[in-house]
């Protein structure tokens, strides 16, 4: 199976209680098809950059078997740039620098090759762009996701509920859900936010794990507690990468299936707070996402007495 990634492949540079970095590989381009890549499917993915993005980091997208045909590189131009500080719980951040660059005139050509793939993740771009992309595919995906944010509800409303009703499944947190549906109950938000289209809906909640809501259908999924949080920045997109990368490797869209997808997802994302940057994503191996998932899976595990005998019990994952 296939996946096509649509989000941004730039520069970054943060700074945390831990530290700071001069400017770094980001962009949620970047974060989805690094986290993909752990699942041994065929990845495709449209971006552009600059002239003064680094050669070594697009060949490590290629060593990682992602396909970047669809990958503008603009001569003369510079890349999407953005800047960051986190404050010292880490779940709030102020924007200290943002330079669209490439991005700010990005029309995304979706090549020849690309027009038969079985998933598409929309990441964060404007909603023009992400309805472009799907309005631009010959033969529809069997599953399109994307991910949007606050600014976009903010300046472009109309726009992203267009593209909103285009798609199958909406990834979001739990205050974007809030500002797009006007409720504050995550539940009453679900119901208005799937009645604008998609029919899975994914609120994550940062320490506190994800949702899932399907129908009538929910599931919680468990954050795992770190020690250090080093650079939450991109765990979000890792999430997604992680998420899709295993529903194209498992070709199943169910909803069963997507609980399992959310687990993998959020064990990769885990991962990426654990270092600055896309740095920790390149070094963990298939026995350590083995071993963070296995972890995982034991947040939720536990025996419940059932009765009032004590040795009737039930195990419930």
């Amino acid at each position: 199976m296939s996946l096509l990634t649509v989000g941004s492949v730039a520069f970054d540079a943060i700074e945390t209680p831990f530290g700071k970095t001069d400017k770094i590989i980001g962009g949620a381009g970047t974060y989805i098809a690094l986290a993909a890549s752990f699942y041994g499917i065929d990845q495709k993915i449209i971006s552009v950059v600059g002239e003064d993005f680094p050669k070594a980091m697009l060949d490590q997208l290629e060593s990682r078997k992602v396909n970047i045909e669809g990958l503008q590189i603009k001569q003369g131009e510079k890349t999407f740039f953005w800047s960051g500080k986190y404050h010292n719980d880490m779940n709030s951040r102020d924007t200290l620098v943002t330079e669209l660059n490439v991005l700010e005139n990005f029309d995304p050509i979706v090549p020849e090759s690309y027009q038969n793939a079985d998933f598409l993740m929309l990441g964060n771009l404007s909603p023009q762009v992400q309805s472009t992309v799907i309005e631009r595919m010959k033969n529809r995906p069997k599953l399109i996701a994307m991910d949007t944010m606050n600014f976009w509800m903010d300046i472009a409303m109309d726009d992203l509920k267009k593209t909103i009703s285009m798609v199958d499944l909406l990834i979001i947190n739990d205050e974007e859900a809030r500002q797009l549906s006007g409720e504050y109950s995550l539940v009453k938000a679900s119901k208005i936010i799937r009645n604008m289209g998609p029919k899975f809906l994914i609120i994550k909640k940062g320490e506190h794990g994800a949702l899932l809501f399907h129908g009538e259908k929910l599931f919680y999924a468990p954050a795992l507690p770190l020690e250090e949080v080093f650079d939450p920045t991109g765990a979000g997109d890792t999430f997604a990468g992680g998420f899709m990368g295993y529903l194209a490797s498992t070709n199943d869209i169910s909803f069963d299936n997507m609980k399992r997808a959310i687990i993998n997802g959020s064990a990769l994302a885990s991962f990426c707070c654990e270092k600055f940057g896309t740095e920790r994503l390149t070094m963990i191996t298939e026995q350590d996402l083995t071993k963070r998932i296995e972890e995982f899976v034991s947040l939720a595990n536990f025996d419940i007495v059932t009765s009032t005998s004590s040795t009737q019990r039930q195990t419930v994952s």
